[in-house]
């Protein structure tokens, strides 16, 4: 068994190894806390997570591409039909047939 100045250093080491100890402890459950109370506000001001941020931006993406691609296509699409329209300007209408009868 320990004694004098030994026996005093241990015990003093024994308490802040104790302290320390708690004092984890604390602050587990501070941060816990801490989280929790900013999770509550965060959801009553209907912030999006940074999850569902991220799901809708890439929508965002893949349906503004998808746009500029129809839009292309509407673009050649309109060509084509001008293209057609000014040569059936050019050709004389043909002339209907008269129907016969029996």
């Amino acid at each position: 068994m320990s004694t004098g100045p030994n026996r005093i250093l241990d015990e003093f080491a024994k308490l802040m190894t104790d302290a320390a100890g708690a004092a984890q402890g604390v602050r587990k459950e501070v941060e816990t806390a801490f989280r929790g109370q900013a999770e509550r506000i965060l959801n009553s001001m209907e912030i999006v997570q940074r999850e569902e941020f991220e799901a809708v931006r890439e929508m965002a993406l893949k349906a503004r591409a998808e746009n500029e691609k129809l839009a292309a296509r509407l673009a050649e699409l309109e060509a084509k039909v001008g293209a057609g329209a000014s040569k059936a300007a050019e050709k004389p209408a043909a002339k209907p047939r008269a129907k016969k009868t029996s």
